[in-house]
């Protein structure tokens, strides 16, 4: 099946962990292809999706959002994955849950699941604005990106793409909401 993988990162971390799970549904047989959310395709030329976006106070970056938003219906007709990175830590990472706007997000393009992944840090890449912010936060420097857990989460989506290529029937269940 063809993949599409969009997401929305403002210093990198969620580009990284897009590629990442293209490359996990590459290595399963399957057509991916990862677009930054200001530029990427429109769906339809595609049999799934998956959409992540950096999360910053809570909320998804502006062009993912958009992205959901101009493509709703075309999304809601094929298989729609989720994905959101932010939290920093190696234990317990901060902010903990999904951003308040999760919900939505996933009701929008009917996605099958929804998952918060923990990010990366380098307080050297950011502006003043972020540096001042992840200071007030105390967010702690370094890359907390889980890549096997990132891995696993693919390797589910490609199991659901193989299940529904082979026939299954089933109705998508509602969406699953993890936390990697």
């Amino acid at each position: 099946m063809k993949v599409l993988i969009v997401y929305a990162s403002k210093y990198g971390s969620t580009g990284g962990v897009a590629e990442a799970i293209g490359e996990a549904l590459r290595e399963r047989g399957h057509g991916a292809e990862a677009h930054e959310a200001a530029s990427a395709p429109a769906p339809g030329g595609f049999d799934a999706a998956v959409v992540g976006s950096g999360v910053y106070v809570g909320s998804w970056l502006k062009p993912a959002s958009r992205y959901l938003e101009a493509h709703a219906a075309a999304l809601s007709e094929r298989p729609v994955w989720l994905f959101g990175v932010g939290p920093l830590g190696a234990e317990n990472p901060q902010p903990a849950g999904e951003p308040e706007q999760a919900g939505k997000l996933v009701d929008s393009v009917g996605a099958r699941a929804y998952v918060t992944l923990t990010g990366a840090l380098d307080r050297g890449r950011l502006g003043l604005a972020d540096r001042l912010i992840a200071r007030a936060v105390k967010a702690p420097d370094g890359d907390f990106r889980d890549w096997a857990a990132i891995r696993a989460w693919a390797h589910g989506i490609a199991d659901a793409l193989d299940a529904g290529a082979a026939g299954a029937t089933a109705p998508a269940a509602p969406a699953e909401r993890v936390r990697a």
